[in-house]
């Protein structure tokens, strides 16, 4: 695009090719927010099924939610939702290892110095502790515990059905006016001027006419990429997974406050405990392991009976060259896909569609604000990759992948970062981004990555104060666990779904 393809006249008819979690949560965001100025319409088949595996979620969706108006309780007990405090990483450095990332504040550190350089120093001084006791997101983890009564406050997200979801969002989005049109998208048409998309024409010959498009039809890419051929960056040099084998089972115990990801010798398997089940899945290299392999593996190693059949999900990690081209702006697995590790598919999603409401194109769209746009999409994804990156690269393990993970060329913008790391226990987070400074520290930690001398002021505190400081902050800690109840006996009083919810759930799934 360049400076004489402004398109003429506003933008008044947006349409929504394609449902799923992306679809409707863009639909109910526009929706919510135009309302009466906006004809929105979203596509979908019935017959097009979803990939149904994206139910965990980071903290910032609550955020999200509060901008929605909409109300947790009703959300949770819509969606058979639990909540999630932490990720809790098993066999990543070497089997048998495990430690947690937690959401909330690790300690409290000063503006110029943070906590987790004052904890490297008592290490040095003969203070044994662990980085996680001064956390209470990972203190409560350990422990099975959850409440929103804790003082200070928890930092949260959540797990959920991620089809009971897109129902939810569905729902908010029509009561805001907007039209849902049943049907498979068979020809794009269009503009012959320009190439930008004119209008999609359905099986059965209706056609839908707009001024801008989003593309949620997932990773085929029906517009951005089938259409105008955007052109795709693969990130599978640093990040080797590219299947996923996922099963639902029954619940053999009670919901754990986090997401569980488990290393084995090909890849991870993740699992996430709702209230009316658990979502599994085998994340995994096909260079290293077979489909049927997977099938097999994740299916001995999962703990419940399985729900329904295993389904594969194929995928390349890596973005699209544009996430907004001409009119056209691509969104979920269309714009591109890092594998779930850290459980980011959903609040890139959000993150987008808070973007596209904020640089929306009311009175036509201009080669500025789809260059922002496509400017900050890619340095979002790109410290993303990165953050995941990292997981495979400080390993321990011998098994083929894990040995040419640790071996392998990093991006420069993560060597960076490890060499600050190493020289000087410093880890950054750009105002941006996702990932804090104690995410990036709970995983170079456990990880195995040996940081260098902590920052000087570190050092200047005297052995009583330091002392005094850390009992100061831990000691709470403890406390506050130790009155939380469990997540399943918090979900009973607070948010219990019904169990029609959980039969609308299978029957949808």
């Amino acid at each position: 695009m360049n400076a004489a393809d402004t398109t003429q006249g506003p933008i008044r008819r947006v349409v929504i090719a394609g449902g799923g979690t992306a679809g409707w949560l863009a639909g109910c965001a526009l929706a919510h927010q135009f309302r009466q100025q906006l004809d929105i319409t979203l596509v979908e088949s019935e017959q097009i099924g979803t990939v149904g595996v994206g139910e965990s979620t980071v903290p910032p969706i609550r955020t999200f939610h509060r901008f929605l108006q909409i109300d947790e309780q009703e959300f949770l007990r819509a969606v058979a939702g639990t909540f999630k405090l932490s990720i809790s990483f098993e066999n990543w450095r070497r089997p048998g290892e495990r430690f947690i990332h937690p959401f909330g504040t690790i300690g409290q550190g000063t503006w110029a110095t943070p906590f987790h350089h004052f904890w490297l120093d008592s290490l040095r001084r003969g203070m044994p502790s662990e980085l996680g006791d001064f956390c209470l997101e990972s203190a409560a983890s350990l422990a099975d515990r959850f409440s929103l009564q804790a003082q200070p406050q928890v930092n949260y997200a959540y797990h959920f059905d991620a089809a009971l979801y897109a129902r939810f969002l569905r729902g908010k989005a029509e009561a805001n006016g907007l039209r849902r049109v049943e049907g498979k998208i068979r020809e794009v048409r269009q503009h012959p001027h320009d190439g930008s998309v004119a209008s999609l024409v359905l099986d059965d010959g209706q056609v839908i006419e707009g001024d801008l498009f989003i593309d949620c039809t997932g990773f085929r890419g029906l517009l951005t990429e089938q259409t105008l051929h955007t052109g795709y960056e693969d990130w599978n040099e640093w990040l080797p997974s590219d299947r996923a084998v996922a099963v639902q089972t029954d619940s053999p115990a009670p919901p754990v406050p986090y997401t569980r990801a488990i290393a084995h010798e090909a890849g991870w398997r993740w699992h996430i405990a709702l209230q009316h089940r658990v979502g599994c899945g085998l994340v995994f290299s096909s260079r290293h392991m077979s489909d049927d392999e997977a099938q097999a593996k994740l299916l001995r190693d999962v703990d419940g009976q399985p729900l329904r059949d295993p389904w594969l999900v194929p995928f390349r990690s890596g973005r699209r060259l544009q996430a907004w081209n001409r009119n056209v702006v691509a969104l979920g697995l269309a714009s591109g896909f890092i594998e779930p590790l850290e459980s980011t598919s959903i609040h890139l999603t959000i993150s987008a569609v808070v973007r596209l409401i904020q640089l929306f194109p009311s009175d036509g769209i201009t080669p500025s604000l789809v260059a922002l746009y496509n400017d900050v999409s890619r340095q979002e994804m790109e410290h993303v990759r990165d953050f995941i990156i990292l997981h495979y690269h400080a390993n321990q393990r011998d098994e083929p992948m894990w040995k040419a993970c640790r071996e392998m060329a990093l991006p420069e913008s993560l060597q960076v970062r490890l060499r600050a790391w190493r020289e000087r226990a410093h880890a950054w987070q750009d105002p941006g981004e996702l990932f804090r400074v104690d995410s990036w520290t709970s995983v170079l930690m456990g990880q195995g990555i040996q940081p260098g001398p902590p920052h000087p002021l570190a050092r200047a505190i005297g052995d009583a104060d330091l002392r005094t400081l850390l009992h100061r902050i831990r000691q709470p800690v403890q406390e506050t666990v130790a009155k939380m109840p469990t997540q399943a006996e918090f979900i009973e009083r607070y948010c219990r779904a019904a169990p029609d919810a959980w039969q609308r759930g299978r029957a949808v799934a």
